[in-house]
């Protein structure tokens, strides 16, 4: 990582000099460490959108080219030819696995995926009808009081043990939440299955008959887990970060990733376009809600359009457009209104010259929500399967934290605007 480069600041009179730090993609970065104790200052930066808050060697996004790389490789090429456990496995480890580690690494998650016999007594705690995220926040900060053996995390092994738990655990916990809300029996991992088929199993099967896997249904949503299973440091993986860097275990930290991502501005955006569209209701609307959609002074929002980091076309869009006409199609759904009405929405917005110039494009909520009502999973259950997928990223992001030498807990710095410093009145005098 060259430093050879510096940064000038002049500061009443006094010029102090700081490196800047080049990457291997992306900006270059001002190294202000030491900005306090040379200037006595320090930088203001709201949600730290011009703040690096750590090194990482995971993932990259360029927002300007529309591009996602995990460890190097780009999205598309990993979505076509990986399952989503190779992804997790390569986000693990920095490199994809060879047929014999593929083979091992697989056969670990499984031998991990059942949970702990009491722990399906915490779900009786909680009312039928409790959204399955806030579900998920007390299961899974509860793991760390049943797997509390390999808490030592200055050791490999005991990191290593603690991310398989979360990885394997993850699908039975999200699967069990969706059951509990249904008032229907947990079905037991399947080992004869791979990762999302035997999350499918536990979704969808009942123990009144054998549960069979429609191939092509499990590819879509094994993809759907590896667009989501990492997006650089976003506000739920910073969360995790923030909350890791006090040393706490690996279950509360991913426990916080998933309270931050159950946000609406955050995991629930697929959800809340599926609501648009059920809003708008029908194809022959879109003309009149697109122009709702222009007027500065409407409430209405068209979501799923454009990406807070992305300026260009996410990546992730376009497969999940592939991924939407493949499932449709063999549901035989392909004249599915609300499929069609977003087909003439994706349109519109990619030939009317107001979403052009503003490079309002679809994104991956665009058509996440769509497959995912038509795999038959509810709209309440969209983030849990958006926690699901990213609790490889975040474990992943957890452990390079923890492993950098340099890293420290946490310490946001603020400007305070409050009252000067005051003497308390006696009671009689105060107003």
């Amino acid at each position: 990582m060259s430093t050879e480069r510096t940064a000038t600041l002049s500061v009443d009179g006094k010029t102090v000099e700081f490196p800047v730090m080049v990457g291997t993609h992306g900006q270059d970065v001002i190294d202000i460490r030491t900005l306090g104790g040379k200037t006595g200052l320090f930088t203001y930066d709201s949600g730290f959108l011009s703040t690096a808050s750590c090194k990482s060697k995971i993932t990259f996004i360029d927002g300007d080219k529309g591009e996602l790389l995990y460890r190097g490789y780009p999205i598309e090429q990993l979505a076509d030819k990986c399952n989503f456990l190779e992804v997790a496995y390569l986000l693990k480890n920095g490199e994809l696995p060879n047929a014999e580690q593929k083979v091992n690494f697989e056969t670990t998650i499984k031998q991990h995926t059942m949970l702990h016999d009491q722990m399906t007594k915490f779900y009786s705690g909680f009312r039928r009808d409790a959204h399955p995220m806030a579900v998920m926040v007390g299961v899974v900060g509860a793991l760390s009081a049943f797997y509390h053996d390999a808490m030592d995390f200055s050791d490999a092994e005991h990191r290593s043990i603690s991310i398989n738990r979360l990885i394997a655990k993850l699908p039975t916990i999200v699967a069990m939440a969706y059951k509990y809300n249904k008032g229907e029996p947990f079905m037991y991992p399947r080992n004869d299955l791979d990762y999302t088929a035997n999350f499918m199993h536990m979704m969808f099967g009942t123990p009144c008959e054998r549960y069979e896997p429609n191939p092509v249904l499990v590819r879509a949503l094994d993809v759907i887990f590896t667009l989501h299973a990492d997006h650089e440091q976003n506000a739920s993986t910073s969360t995790v970060r923030l909350a890791g860097s006090s040393g706490a275990n690996p279950f509360a930290c991913i426990s916080a990733g998933i309270a931050c991502l159950w946000g609406p501005a955050h995991g629930g955006a697929n959800e809340a376009c599926l609501q648009m569209l059920e809003e708008i209701g029908d194809v022959s609307r879109v003309g009149e809600y697109i122009k709702r959609a222009k007027d500065k002074n409407d409430s209405f929002k068209l979501m799923g359009f454009g990406h807070r980091v992305y300026k260009n076309f996410d990546p992730r869009a376009k497969l999940m457009g592939t991924v939407c006409a493949e499932v449709l199609g063999e549901l035989g759904l392909e004249n599915d209104r609300l499929f069609k009405l977003a087909k003439e929405l994706e349109k519109i917005a990619l030939e009317d010259e107001y979403f052009v110039e503003k490079k309002l494009y679809p994104n991956v909520d665009f058509y996440s929500g769509i497959v995912q009502k038509a795999l038959g999973i509810p709209t309440s259950m969209f983030t849990c399967i958006f926690a699901l997928a990213r609790t490889v990223g975040w474990i992943t992001q957890w452990e390079e934290m923890i492993t950098d030498p340099e890293y420290k807990i946490g310490r946001p710095r603020q400007l305070y605007i409050g009252a000067a410093r005051r003497d308390v009145p006696e009671l009689a005098q105060r107003q």
